[in-house]
């Protein structure tokens, strides 16, 4: 089968966000034929990640940060000018199953339950029969010891799936797809979490209408109260304040653009 290609195109553009480059392009112009780790940036996982050093790192090292929250796409608007589309997990996730679909291709689902799993494969023999599924699902702990590790890698590189999808919670699936990425065998590599719940349908995702008016936080909060508290109560006033102390300093230092056009590794065919 021939390399997984989405479309032979070499260039996409960032946007700095605060410390990020976040892309700013269409999916449609990415290629992954070879090996690319996609993680996700939003207001929760940016105020986490200046406290820890390797999270950060993990972010920063991905080949494609996506924009998954409307305080990321506010402050690309507010630092820089710029008009960011917010792209959540959910959306790479089915962009990418449907290439998968069309090609016939292959993916892996690492993390969450064995039920949770078997539910998603489920419906994906559904929707998109003409995908090949793979599945692990971890221990349910803070930290994986290095059998654990390798019992994970020796999951995925006997499958080789063109796309594996971890959802581990962040950080803790960032930094471990950050770590052992050369080790993986398998093209794309996406850290998205709640996706996994949102697909099986464990979790009920907010409709497109709260998406739409950037309200899909103020859904989660509501349904998931003290789970979210802290996420969006807590440290979403503070990200508001790291926003626009990061503005002023912009102000006063009158820094250049900040908009790139950018030209990755696994971008060119």
């Amino acid at each position: 089968m021939a390399p997984f290609v989405l479309e032979d195109i070499l260039k996409y553009s960032t946007v700095d966000v605060l410390d990020y480059a976040v892309f700013n392009s269409s999916l449609n112009k990415i290629n992954f034929d070879t090996k690319c780790l996609i993680s996700t940036v939003n207001q929760y996982s940016y105020m986490v990640a200046e406290k820890d050093e390797a999270f950060k790192k993990a972010l920063i090292s991905s080949d494609i940060l996506l924009p998954d929250g409307v305080g990321i796409v506010a402050a690309a608007k507010m630092l820089n000018g710029e008009t960011v589309k917010k792209i959540a997990g959910a959306d790479i996730h089915q962009h990418l199953l449907q290439k998968l679909n069309e090609e016939g291709g292959s993916c892996f689902y690492l993390g969450a339950s064995e039920n949770t799993l078997a539910l998603i494969k489920k419906r994906l023999s559904t929707e998109y029969p003409k995908i090949k599924v793979g599945s692990y699902s971890p221990p349910f702990k803070a930290e994986f010891n290095a059998e654990e590790d390798a019992a994970m890698i020796d999951a995925v590189n006997a499958f080789k799936p063109q796309v594996l999808f971890i959802g581990m919670t962040a950080p803790k699936q960032e930094k471990w797809a950050a770590k052992y990425k050369d080790q993986l065998d398998a093209t794309v590599i996406c850290a998205i979490g709640a996706v996994f719940d949102f697909y099986a349908e464990t979790v009920t995702r907010p409709s497109e209408f709260w998406i739409n008016l950037g309200l899909e936080w103020a859904v989660r909060l509501a349904k998931e109260p003290k789970r979210m508290a802290r996420r969006y109560l807590y440290y979403g006033p503070l990200f508001v304040y790291e926003l626009f102390k990061a503005k002023l300093t912009s102000v006063f230092h009158k820094p250049g653009a900040r908009k790139h056009s950018v030209v990755r590794p696994h971008a060119i065919a």
